[in-house]
């Protein structure tokens, strides 16, 4: 569940904590047979959120964000692969607005134990950012994540780290025991900071019936089911004793949909607002199956 793709440089893969959906007719036992997720009840899926700013508690001259983020999920034969891609807007007061484009991609084995990352940034068009590598947590490994690009870069990361889906599933698991309060680290590979330790609070349920009413470009089928508010907290790994770099809220249906999400930084937050939603296909192994 995180997101770290804003000005200061960092929100996480979030998203794929929650991007997640129920085990819907089509998806065949082949095919879930080697997927813990689609076991669990995710659905593959296609999403496009308006982004833009809420709140500028801010003295600098950033006035204002707004933009739109497109995120996909689905399964390989062996992994999950997921992208993520933002088209931002950055205002200011006494300067031209700038637009950044990022591209966030993992490759994360269904075992849980290796991952392979992705990401590249844009500034009006200009390539500044790129990242790339892989990671590993299983027994027996290294414990790290280690980048090509830039070479050299390597975290290690600590028994008991997960990767974005793993986490994902046991918030899942969280939600159905009825439990309220869950802590892990995770790594995802967005940025160059490497581990970070998220809290998650599960409060009270969300009315269901006012987040079916939508729109053109919906799908309905995906968002009926329970749905949650979740808070979330990150937290340096390795400022033990700081507070949170930033807090996030998110509306998380049972079946993996975030139907709104509000991240709050010290000075500012951006609201994320599902705005489009669609199943994707799923191939098992080069048999197509259509939902």
């Amino acid at each position: 569940m995180t997101n770290r793709l804003y000005p200061s440089g960092s929100l996480l893969s979030m998203f794929i904590l929650v991007f997640l959906l129920f085990l819907g007719e089509g998806i065949n036992d082949s095919m879930a047979a080697g997927d813990v997720a689609l076991k669990a009840g995710l659905r593959p899926h296609k999403a496009l959120y308006d982004v833009k700013m809420v709140t500028n508690k801010s003295a600098s001259q950033f006035v204002n964000l707004t933009g739109k983020m497109y995120y996909d999920w689905k399964p390989s034969c062996d992994a999950w692969v997921s992208n993520h891609k933002f088209n931002l807007v950055y205002e200011y007061a006494d300067s031209p607005a700038m637009r950044i484009t990022s591209n966030f991609s993992t490759y994360e084995s269904f075992d849980g134990k290796t991952m392979n990352f992705v990401s590249q940034r844009k500034r009006d068009g200009h390539l500044f950012e790129e990242l790339r590598g892989s990671a590993e947590i299983g027994s027996g490994s290294r414990q790290e994540a280690r980048y090509t690009i830039p070479e050299g870069l390597v975290f290690a990361l600590p028994q008991g780290t997960l990767f974005p889906m793993y986490h994902t599933l046991n918030v899942l698991k969280k939600i159905k025991a009825g439990e309220k309060l869950y802590s892990a680290v995770i790594f995802d590979g967005s940025d160059e900071e490497g581990p970070v330790q998220v809290t998650s609070f599960i409060s009270s349920a969300a009315d269901s019936a006012d987040l079916v009413k939508v729109s053109a470009g919906m799908d309905k089928g995906l968002l009926r089911s329970k749905a949650w508010n979740i808070r979330l907290a990150f937290f340096p790994l390795n400022k033990p004793d700081s507070d949170a770099d930033y807090e996030m809220s998110i509306v998380f249906h049972e079946n993996g949909v975030i139907s709104s999400l509000l991240i709050e930084y010290r000075d500012f937050s951006v609201k994320q607002e599902l705005i489009a939603l669609e199943p994707l296909e799923v191939k098992s192994c080069g048999n197509s199956v259509n939902k």
